[in-house]
């Protein structure tokens, strides 16, 4: 490590968040872990890997690469392809036994192309089911009847029958019960077909309504300790990331003097100040920049504006250079949660721990016995 920005990521909260949402589910429903976009920031083998030792069933990622990713490494778990593919990487998606979301019937015909029905292999395949989300998925009975020959040939099996909610993390549950009876009525039009899981509820659903997991629950946010407190009992979960660098620079700023790009900040009195080597490059938003950090313990205010590669945050008094800062985590008595983050610029949390970048290293923290830079060193390697 070069520089000294790094995220910690411990796995044995990942493992016991799974385990304790294993025990929290309907014993007869199956657990899809979700790892897409890097496992949300904190390492897609890595956190896969913890998964499959606390009973998932299935692994989920957005993308092919992503699948190829997790292959490579060994894992050997159903995955799911989460976003459509181009008909034309049909074979490369039988090669290595990954499952597709498919939602129209045309993607089959062009399909076919790539695949003839009679040639070796059988497509598994989970039909996207759109109830109210509004992106992609089967809509109307008509699109789904174009579809059922397709799905009747003798080469492709229909694994999964799926939709997704728009307002699971909201206490008005409105909404999220207008889609589930949409879910109930596309239900019935697939009864004729052999279909092997249903599933509807991500994190949140499966957490609060337990009577909406059916065959399957694909549990993403959740499983790194992202879930919505305040609306769940009965489970408690924890965040598995926490975020530091150390000050690389401090100074004296005199009363009236200027901070940053665009002269944003200027000085109301003499005070002392440091430079953090983390910006926007690493995931640091602009939009963090009225957010605090801890040092020393004690809560310090972002100044100026977040440049690429640098903050500046006030500091109570002269601190020396090299100081541990933490972004997200504990610091002696001081707390700043990703949580808390995630409310004061108004998004997710998964938002800021998938958009910490690669610049910044991921060291990890108890797997088995493994040292941390044989864990760093074979993710690299693939």
């Amino acid at each position: 490590m070069y520089r000294d920005t790094w995220a910690e990521i411990d796995l044995t909260q990942i493992r016991q968040n799974v385990v304790a949402i294993r025990e929290f589910l309907p014993r007869s429903t199956k657990l899809m872990a979700v790892v897409k976009a890097n496992g949300y920031g904190h390492g897609d083998i890595q956190t896969a890997r913890e998964a499959v030792q606390a009973g998932a069933d299935y692994l989920a990622v957005a993308y092919m690469e992503e699948a190829l990713r997790l292959r490579k490494a060994g894992l050997k778990l159903p995955i799911l392809i989460l976003t459509p593919i181009r008909p034309e990487l049909t074979p490369l998606a039988l090669k290595h036994d990954l499952m597709l979301t498919v939602t129209r019937a045309s993607w089959f015909r062009e399909m076919r192309a790539y695949k003839p029905v009679h040639t070796g292999g059988q497509l598994y395949v989970h039909i996207k089911m759109d109830t109210g989300l509004g992106r992609i998925g089967v809509r109307t009975v008509e699109e789904w009847r174009d579809m059922v020959p397709w799905l009747n040939a003798p080469d492709i099996v229909v694994d999964g029958v799926y939709t997704h909610f728009a307002t699971a993390s909201h206490a008005d549950s409105s909404y999220l019960e207008l889609q589930v009876r949409r879910f109930q009525e596309m239900k019935r039009w697939s009864s004729k077909l052999p279909v092997n899981h249903y599933h509807c509820a991500a994190s949140a659903a499966a957490l609060r309504f337990p009577e909406l997991c059916m065959d399957m629950v694909r549990i993403g946010a959740a499983m790194y300790g992202y879930y919505p407190k305040h609306l769940v009992t009965g489970i408690t979960l924890k965040p598995a990331l926490s975020l530091h660098s150390r000050l690389m620079h401090t100074k004296r700023l005199n009363q009236g003097e200027y901070l940053g790009y665009d002269n944003a900040y200027q000085a109301g009195q003499d005070q002392w100040i440091g430079t953090i080597p983390i910006g926007y490059a690493d995931g640091w938003s602009q939009s963090m920049r009225h957010a605090e950090v801890l040092v020393e313990g004690q809560r310090a205010r972002i100044i100026g504006k977040i440049s690429m590669d640098q903050i500046t945050v006030e500091l109570p008094k002269d601190v020396p250079v090299g100081t541990k800062v933490t972004l997200i985590g504990s610091s002696e008595e001081q707390s700043i949660s990703i949580q808390e983050i995630a409310d004061r610029i108004e998004v997710v949390p998964q938002e800021i721990s998938s958009s910490i970048t690669e610049r910044v290293t991921r060291i990890y923290r108890n797997r088995g016995g493994i040292p941390n830079e044989a864990i760093r060193s074979e993710a690299e390697a693939l």
